[in-house]
């Protein structure tokens, strides 16, 4: 009997379009995971309590509610506690770095990346949980 491979799903919340492509265009590539975008925190954390998905991919820097912020509401929220967060950021300093240790960051990639990193730490997360 065959057994089904069910196919992962990412989130990935930025606030710039063209991001929001870069990454989708990586995990189209990828295979076998499916994206779906939100363009702010709020809407990701709307998406986050009715759907299931597999890791979220989160920029830093958004206006209202920033990647750090999102990140503090998903460890909050006990069904997403083990959810793989895999934090974007162009702004690199130690302290975002520990803040968001400390938050519970999966991992952590700078901007500008090469997408051979950024497809490293997407495996890298989904490895780690293996939801």
């Amino acid at each position: 009997m065959e057994t089904r491979h069910r196919r992962k799903k990412a989130l990935v919340v930025d606030d710039m379009p063209w991001m929001r492509m870069v990454i989708r265009s990586l995990l189209n590539h990828m295979g076998d995971i499916d994206t779906v975008e939100a363009s702010d925190g709020y809407e990701a954390l709307k998406y986050l309590s009715a759907c299931h998905v597999d890791i979220l991919i989160c920029d830093w820097n958004m206006p209202g509610m920033t990647g750090l912020d999102v990140l503090k509401a998903v460890r909050q929220e006990l069904q997403l506690n083990d959810l793989p967060v895999l934090m974007v950021t162009a702004e690199y300093s130690q302290r975002q770095v520990a803040d968001a240790i400390k938050a519970g960051v999966t991992a952590y990639v700078s901007k500008p990346f090469t997408l051979s990193v950024l497809q490293a730490h997407i495996l890298e997360c989904l490895a780690k949980n293996n939801r």
